[in-house]
């Protein structure tokens, strides 16, 4: 497809690279010509210097020919009237990024009126996942499918640990849990397991499961904590914002520590049952005093990745919190994940995923298939949820006889609400819902699963 993407900042320029990556005609609009002359030295794109919103710099991009244009500048007045130039003068689908809080309680009504495909707030998506964190401290990651009613949770095997040494057909046995080991990393390989696959100390595991199956089989496995009480959120951005929101609504004490007075009397007034600090979150003397040893959840989400991996790695040394940690760049990557300092989350990665599922969507023939995606161990994996429509090659057998690919697992199945872990006399229905775990990328249809004649 023919994609314009406005903005070259973080999430445009990740943006740009996984879409190439997909095999599409990527063309890249923004007002820096150094931000444009580094995008296309980097990847081959179309490039053009100039004011995304401008008619203009539209058409000479190639806009009245476009399937799709996605404004991701740092402005989301700028962003939306990008899109409604693009809906009036070319007719191609648009994403907008909004981020403003003020525009939160009327994203569906924006979303509506201005004819937008979708109105993504990587802010907000960054502060959900982190949510979804603090429910299961002992996971590194949570992906929600099925609307929230299946979770695919990974957590690291740790020394000691009754799953190490245990093979998976013995799994269900040892715990009596409804839960599937969709996936393994070892080794920086990525493994879909069979039967008799053994897991090991240091595994990183993925589980696929409803949320209440999920928490059943942390705590029989030992690994789940009591419910968290109180977090600490170091810097007071949006991401805080919409995090302290939904933890106090969980129930959750929250403190935030910010070091501008003018953003701390925002906080005090928008989330009035928070307890905002105003002081330097890096002050080691500044942590000490708020306790941060007894925190059941410490998240570092300054707008600085040095800041924020040093404060994560002092709440490691000093506590037994949950930490969560906010990555805006993700050049060192493996050096990160060595550190060894909880979740992390990052929103652009976030925003690309959602993005880069709605492309597929387009693609598709059978429109809209695919529900939600989600990458996994560094893009080796994706987990993606398929809606099942008449004429799909994969209903009405039992799973065992379809032929499906080496490098594919079924995780579950939604059918009316009800979450099942599938067996090999499972059969998939129309309109069921899919979770397929698999290391191949870049499938656009369920029918791909299965291995070709």
């Amino acid at each position: 497809m023919k994609i314009i993407v406005v903005g070259g900042g973080k999430v445009g320029q990740t943006l740009v690279e996984q879409l190439n990556a997909e095999g599409h005609d990527i063309t890249i609009i923004d007002k820096d010509p150094e931000v444009v002359e580094s995008i296309i030295s980097k990847v081959d794109v179309m490039g053009f210097v100039g004011n995304g919103a401008s008619y203009h710099i539209q058409k000479e991009a190639g806009c009245s020919d476009a399937n799709l244009l996605i404004a991701v500048t740092d402005s989301d007045e700028l962003n939306l009237l990008c899109c409604m130039i693009a809906k009036k003068s070319g007719n191609c689908h648009t994403i907008a990024r909004v981020r403003n809080p003020e525009y939160s309680r009327d994203i569906t009504s924006i979303r509506s009126e201005l004819g937008l495909a979708m109105v993504i707030n990587p802010e907000l998506a960054a502060a959900k996942e982190a949510s979804r964190l603090m429910r299961f401290p002992q996971a590194i990651s949570v992906e929600t499918f099925a609307k929230g009613r299946a979770d695919v949770l990974s957590f690291k095997i740790k020394e000691g640990s009754p799953l190490a040494n245990l093979k998976l057909i013995d799994l269900s046995q040892k715990l009596h849990c409804d839960v599937l080991v969709c996936g393994v990393e070892r080794n920086d390989e990525f493994i879909i397991p069979r039967g008799n696959f053994k897991l090991l100390e240091n595994d990183l595991i993925f589980i696929v499961a409803s949320p209440k199956k999920a928490d059943e089989f942390f705590r029989k496995a030992g690994l789940q904590s009591a419910k968290a009480r109180r977090a600490v959120i170091v810097g007071g951005g949006d991401v805080t914002y919409y995090l302290a929101t939904e933890l106090i609504s969980a129930g959750i004490d929250v403190t935030i520590i910010e070091k501008d007075m003018a953003r701390c009397e925002v906080l005090s007034d928008v989330i009035p049952k928070a307890l905002v600090i105003h002081g330097d979150g890096s002050d080691k003397s500044v942590l000490e005093e708020q306790n941060v040893a007894s925190a059941d959840g410490f998240m570092a989400f300054t707008d600085l990745d040095e800041e924020n991996i040093m404060l994560a790695l002092y709440a490691k040394n000093v506590s037994q919190a949950k930490i969560i940690t906010k990555i805006n760049h993700i050049t060192f990557d493996d050096l990160i994940e060595n550190l060894n300092i909880g979740s992390i989350v990052c929103p652009k990665n976030i925003t690309a995923e959602n993005i880069i599922r709605y492309v597929r969507a387009m693609e598709n023939s059978l429109a809209f298939n695919i529900e939600t995606l989600h990458r996994m161990c560094d893009d080796k994996a994706e987990a993606l949820e398929f809606l099942i429509r008449e004429g799909s090659p994969v209903i009405g057998q039992p799973l065992q006889k379809l032929k499906i690919r080496s490098d594919v697992l079924i995780g579950c199945i939604n059918r009316d609400g009800e979450i099942m872990i599938p067996r090999g006399g499972t059969e998939i229905n129309v309109d069921d819902t899919v979770v397929v775990i698999t290391s191949h990328t870049g499938f656009t249809d369920i029918s791909e699963i299965l291995e070709e004649e």
